[in-house]
């Protein structure tokens, strides 16, 4: 399988994982506050990837964390989950993962900018459709720039400054060594937004904790999935399969919230899918894509 291949797998993979993630956290969003929910979301990804780390025999602080790519990485990270909480929170979730969904483009956009990747004219083309897909659902209007859009927009910028700065993080730090990272960066998130909750923390009841934990469970192998999705092939090819998580958003806000998704929005998340699965076609017909090298133990 070539590389643009199995990070096209990865990314897919991770999509549904995370929203499935999600939806388990918007459940609990309603009842339990945004930045308590968040913490406890953070803590159960920390003590996860930890228990990982330690097993692997590594160290559960590298010291290449402390670089500038991955300082940079933390800072969009922070913003996105920061933002993202906000906006699962106080946005329906079809809303929400339609925003997100233009990510790829940010992503495109910087691995051309910033890493050297060549984007040729047919991608770039390719990209476009699947924006418009996501423009079919947004459906911009003056009311889509309200409060909850902007937070999404931002939750967005982050999760894809983020995913291109992972590709950029030292190959000397593991996946479970990002994991911890990235869920320590969850666990700020939570206090920062712990102030500004509208009511004060409380005792969660049993369903919501147990909610709150295995949302936990689903984004450690949701972040695993992603970090390997983002060092394998190339990021332009691998970005769109980002697309693949609005389709599974959209059956659980039909399923879970009562969301009805209209004939437009039916035919932008065609269009995204369409998409994506082209850049896939005309990558391989480009040629293999340069692999970066990894680990032994990333490719656990």
């Amino acid at each position: 399988m070539s590389a643009n291949a199995t990070g096209a797998g990865f990314m897919v993979l991770a999509m549904t994982l995370f929203a499935i993630e999600d939806a388990l956290f918007k459940s609990v969003a309603p009842g339990l506050p945004p930045g308590e929910a968040t913490l406890i979301f953070g803590l159960t990804g920390v003590t996860l990837y930890t228990a990982m780390t330690l097993r692997a025999g590594e160290a559960v602080l590298h010291p290449a964390m402390l670089r500038p790519s991955l300082l940079l990485r933390t800072v969009f990270e922070i913003m996105g989950r920061l933002f993202f909480a906000l906006s699962l929170a106080y946005t329906p979730l079809s809303v929400t993962s339609s925003i997100l969904q233009a990510a790829p483009l940010v992503v495109t956009a910087g691995a051309a900018l910033l890493l050297g990747e060549k984007v040729g004219p047919r991608r770039w083309a390719a990209m476009a459709v699947g924006f418009i897909g996501v423009l079919l659902i947004v459906r911009p209007t003056p009311e889509a720039f309200r409060l909850d859009a902007l937070l999404s927009i931002a939750a967005m910028f982050g999760f894809a400054m983020r995913d291109l700065y992972t590709r950029a993080a030292p190959p000397a730090v593991s996946a479970r060594q990002l994991g911890i990272l990235g869920f320590a960066v969850v666990t700020f998130a939570g206090l920062l937004l712990l102030p500004f909750d509208p009511a004060p923390p409380r005792l969660p009841q049993t369903s919501e904790l147990l909610r709150l934990l295995a949302t936990g469970f689903v984004g450690v192998c949701a972040y695993t999935a992603l970090t390997r999705a983002m060092r394998s092939g190339e990021v332009s090819v691998v970005a769109p399969f980002r697309y693949s998580r609005l389709l599974v958003a959209l059956v659980f806000a039909y399923l879970l919230f009562g969301e009805r998704p209209d004939l437009w929005t039916l035919a932008g998340a065609l269009l995204i899918v369409v998409s994506g699965c082209y850049t896939l076609i005309r990558s391989g017909r480009s040629g293999p894509a340069p692999q970066k090298p990894v680990r032994a133990t990333d490719r656990q």
